[in-house]
């Protein structure tokens, strides 16, 4: 006897899909809730084991954003400094060839 019917499997799968995508959580979250709701009523272990692994990808989804976030503004601000140095070097060796 399997835990898990194939189609709740189709079902945690298509959530699965949704989560990469923070925007789409709220989407993945209601698809999630009728699985679990449904998933209760056959087999309360698996719905809990189930929940416990989708907070758990949730969690490092929103982390992975934040520090894909981080990196994106530390990446602008290296090239900014790249500029700005280039354009410092640049206005010193003007300043050199008018002295």
């Amino acid at each position: 006897m399997a835990l898990i019917s194939t189609d709740a499997i189709a079902q945690f799968q298509a959530c699965l899909a949704l989560a990469p995508d923070v925007t789409r959580h709220l989407e993945a979250h209601q698809l999630f809730a009728e699985l679990q709701s449904s998933l209760a009523i056959e087999n309360p272990l698996a719905a809990e084991l189930l929940a416990l692994a989708w907070k758990d990808v949730i969690a490092a989804r929103r982390s992975a954003a934040f520090w894909e976030q981080i990196s994106d503004v530390e990446r602008d601000m290296s090239e900014q400094m790249v500029a700005t140095h280039t354009n410092l070097q640049q206005n010193y060796l003007r300043l050199m060839q008018e002295l």
